[in-house]
């Protein structure tokens, strides 16, 4: 079974070296220490029930969420990079199978690279669990660091529902024996994702920099998963006065992990932008020159020798990239103003963000002309309110799951919404509205399959 895990034994010494460094310090001397036959890799259960143990197991967390979203490296997807590939966002310019079938929307439930993916998000999810009871035993007075880690388990759920088909299991792993469940609507995972963002909010009472911090990430993250819901009113109120600066973000080194953007593109050219070409609904992403969406556009082609290579360059090696923000809290306000038929108000919020654009880490966005027309009718609303979204929040996750949406909350056929048509590297599209839980899953003896496979 792909599920959670407490598999403290495996817990990364590069996510927090400097903490497992001390647990190393013995009464041996340096030279047996240096002798000694070593398992970097491997750190015994005892070692962790400490203080100590637990803020290493929190940096862990932190590190295999990063590994999760967008942070492979060696040429190795994230489900960001997957749930790219299956929208509009991007092309693969590649010849792995894998890549080109996600890219087609024609994912099976054997693939081995879904299987990887599904598992990453999965124990992410039961690293984080680890470090909120450790936290929870040995530094109970650090609400904020537990307040992330209900942060960083709620968000990996709520990525299992806005990626999966509906049917996902949430099961754990207690002392080594698995704690199975039923596989759970999409709907159901939103609502368990929001009791730990509740959690978490009503344990962080303090008002320091960090707590405010922590408080703004559960915020947008709770607000995300009621709009998944339908609660865009609530979602609205959830984010209300968080300022448009505030940003979490995830950050990469070369000494931890590199930005997966700069690995599929630049490094390997396995990636490259979407054009209004490749499909039937497909958005100009590479040829907008929207600074949204930085491209360059090259006269060669990708990794695969074919396909036209277009390289985004949103950001470097290094570059951090927001994981939630204010900007996100503005979209989520600007959705209820749609939801309400404000469209005046809807286009306000949407052109204050245009005019002036939010700066996070190294991601500079240029002003841009305001937009002058106001829609007249709800169809209209919520063409130029997704198309803002879809550059807003590019290469961050978001795109499947309002695609999902649009055909789930806003009643739009999946041929009017997906990429269809005729696939640029041969034979037509596929049927896949979200990824399937992959047959791994199966060792679950309460799993057979999906529930369905609908958006």
């Amino acid at each position: 079974m792909k599920k959670a895990t407490n598999n403290r034994l495996r817990l990364a010494l590069q996510a927090s070296a400097g903490a497992l460094s001390l647990l190393a310090v013995g009464a041996c001397s340096i030279q047996d220490s240096l002798l000694e036959q070593q398992q970097p890799q491997v750190i015994a259960p005892i070692n962790v029930q400490n203080a100590v143990g637990a803020v290493a197991t929190y940096n862990g967390a932190l590190s295999r969420l990063r590994t999760s979203l967008n942070g492979g490296d060696n040429n190795t997807e994230s489900i960001w990079n997957f749930t790219g590939l299956m929208t509009d966002e991007m092309r693969a310019s590649d010849t792995f199978s894998q890549r080109i079938d996600a890219d087609s929307r024609n994912t099976q439930t054997f693939d081995a690279v879904l299987a990887t993916l599904y598992q990453k998000v999965q124990q992410s999810r039961g690293y984080a669990r680890d470090a909120i009871n450790l936290l929870g035993t040995y530094v109970a007075n650090d609400k904020v660091k537990i307040g992330e880690m209900y942060f960083v388990m709620g968000f990996m759920e709520m990525t299992l529902g806005q990626d999966f088909c509906n049917g996902i299991p949430l099961g754990e792993t207690v002392q080594g024996l698995p704690q199975y469940t039923d596989p759970l609507t999409n709907a159901q995972v939103f609502q368990q994702a929001i009791a730990r963002f509740d959690t978490a909010l009503a344990g962080i009472t303090t008002t320091d920099a960090a707590s405010i911090q922590i408080t703004n990430s559960l915020k947008v993250a709770k607000a995300r998963a009621q709009v998944n819901l339908g609660q865009f009113a609530a979602a609205a109120t959830t984010v209300s006065g968080i300022p448009t600066s505030f940003a979490y973000m995830i950050t990469y080194s070369l000494t931890t992990q590199s930005n997966e953007w700069w690995q599929m593109y630049p490094n390997t050219k396995r990636y490259t932008v979407g054009m209004a070409t490749d499909a039937v609904n497909a958005l100009p992403f590479a040829t907008a020159n929207d600074p949204r969406v930085k491209v360059l556009q090259t006269s060669g082609n990708g990794f695969d020798n074919t396909s036209k290579y277009n390289e985004l360059q949103n950001w470097g090696r290094e570059d951090p990239v927001a994981l939630v923000s204010g900007l996100d809290a503005r979209l989520i306000e600007a959705e209820a103003q749609l939801q309400a038929n404000n469209f005046v108000g809807m286009l306000a919020t949407l052109n204050a963000l245009r005019t002036a654009p939010p700066k996070y880490g190294n991601f500079t966005i240029a002003a841009m002309t305001a937009i002058t027309t106001v829609p007249t009718t709800k169809a209209e609303a919520v063409d130029l309110f997704f198309t803002e979204k879809a550059f807003w929040q590019y290469g961050r996750g978001e795109r499947l799951n309002d695609m999902r949406r649009l055909v789930r909350q806003y009643q739009r056929p999946v041929n009017s919404v997906y990429p269809t048509g005729t696939y640029p590297k041969g034979g037509p599209y596929g049927n896949n509205v979200a990824f399937p839980v992959p047959d791994a899953e199966k060792s679950n003896p309460k799993f057979s399959g999906c529930l369905d496979s609908n958006a």
